[in-house]
This record gives structure tokens, sequence and C-alpha cells, in this order.
């Protein structure tokens, strides 16, 4: 990992900025009761290199999670790449999102061409010599694309292709080594994968400020995954329901309204709420 490159001066990053929050909604939502935080893995656009016999041919999925590895590399630096041969766990879910240009490499022989003129086959000039061994080694030496990497290197179980113009979610399921394409549900989770026990589905909502529709995980109810942010929220509003419901108690009891918020040492706020209760 330390040896192989993070960066390539030729991608110039991310394309957009749906490409940085939306990973961040799909790590920070996600939970699997089988893994913990430790042995669990997610990272996005981040330098995937797949193969020992070609050491600088890589990949770089949106989003992608490895479970079964720890979460540090060797237990103790953060990942400036993933190097397959090194983990020995490829990705077990891959999500792709669509960008004018992506369509073809991310679908792979799923992709409509229907929509685009056919090329027809070059036609060498009359005189001119055949192609080389050495040019022709050089032409299978070139690197596959995104969908055959998943589907015939990493056997990846599960690929998403997600475009966000359209909101047309797509999955791949790896089925007798190949990639099936699997149908949505008509309702929320979109998917459900049984070996994560973990759903899939669009979320209209907002995140670090942006309302749109994003992709979330879920449970099998379709009950949207909270953030981390969300569950310290959620936290904070449950301990001040409990509190002012004991405050309530306390004053039917009799209980003057000071020695009450002496005793439960409330805020003035939270003072002024009790004040508010009938």
């Amino acid at each position: 990992m330390y040896d192989l490159p993070s960066e390539d001066s030729k991608e110039p990053g991310l394309p957009d900025e749906f490409h940085d929050l939306q990973p961040q909604l799909l790590s920070r939502t996600l939970s699997l009761g089988g893994y913990s935080r430790d042995n669990c893995f997610t990272a996005s656009d981040l330098n995937l290199y797949y193969t020992v016999r070609q050491p600088l041919w890589y990949k770089r999925p949106d989003w992608f999670l490895v479970v079964d590895v720890p979460r540090l590399y060797e237990q103790r630096d953060l990942r400036r790449s993933y190097v397959l041969w090194q983990e020995d766990h490829p990705p077990y879910i891959v999500v792709e999102f669509l960008s004018p240009g992506t369509e073809a490499e991310d679908l792979g022989r799923f992709y409509d061409e229907t929509a685009n003129v056919t090329e027809s086959e070059p036609i060498t000039p009359a005189g001119s010599a055949a192609v080389s061994e050495a040019e022709q080694a050089g032409l299978d030496a070139k690197p596959p694309g995104k969908f055959e990497v998943y589907e015939t290197h990493l056997r990846v179980p599960h690929y998403f292709v997600y475009n966000r113009y359209t909101q047309c979610l797509r999955y791949f399921k790896l089925d007798g080594g190949l990639y099936q394409e699997q149908p949505l549900n008509l309702e929320t989770p979109l998917v459900w994968l049984p070996d994560l026990n973990l759903g899939l589905g669009l979320w209209q909502g907002s995140f670090e400020g942006v309302t749109a529709p994003w992709l979330r995980w879920c449970d099998q109810t379709g009950t949207w995954l909270l953030t981390d942010t969300e569950q310290e929220r959620q936290a904070k509003e449950q301990a001040q329901t409990q509190l002012l419901r004991a405050a309530q108690t306390l004053l039917a009891t009799g209980m003057a309204l000071e020695q009450v918020t002496q005793l439960l040492q409330l805020s003035a706020a939270q003072v002024e709420a009790l004040n508010g209760l009938p």
C-alpha cells in the first residue's frame, strides 16, 4: 500500500459535490449486525488495486464496503489505497454514481447502445503493415472496465449503479459467476440484502444542508438507519422527554416547581417547558 501511488495526475478527483456527500451518507448510516465498526471498511474514490499481475492497474469505486477486514490497515494506519493481494478480501458491495461519459464502463454489457451511432470496424489501408506482435501485446494489456473488474476479477456479490439525474437505481447480483440484474421493490427498501440484514432505499430529506433524494440504508421495514449525528440528537431528545416526564410526575404529587427543578437539575429552558405543561 505504501509503494503504490494513491493519486493520478491525469484524474482531477471528485467530479462534483454529490460524489462527496452521497458516499458520506452511505458510510454514516451503515449498520451491520454481524460486523463491528472495527471489522469492516468503507471508502469512496480510493484506488483499489486488484491484480498482482498488473500491480499498477486499479479502479476507483465511488463507494465500496469490505467486511472481515480491520478498519485500519494492519490495525494501525489509515489506508492510502486498497491492495487486494495484501488484504485478501474483495469488496462485498460496490456503488457507482453515473456521470456523463461513464455509463458504458459502469454498466458493461448492460449498457444500452441503441442511441449511439454504431462504428464500423477499422479498415487497414492498402499497403500498410499488419499490427506487430509487440503492438498487439500493448493492446491486449489495456485494463478492463469497471464492470468487468467487479464481476470477473473481484467477484463483488452486490453491485449498484445509481443515476441521480433520473433517480434510477440498478442492482446487479453475482449469480453463477455472472451479474444478473435484479428487480427492485416498489416500496422502500428498494433492495433487501438478506446476507447483511440490510436494505437500500431512496430517501427524500436534508443531509449536510442539502435537501434532495439520497441513497440511504434502512432495515427490512423501511425504517431509515440514523447517522451518528442523528443518533446523538435522538438520544438527547429522548433524555429530555424522560426528564420532563419525571418532573411532571413529581409535580403531580404536589411538589413545588422550585423543588422539582433543583432535584432534577433542570435548565432554564427545561423549566420554561415545565411551566407550559397543563
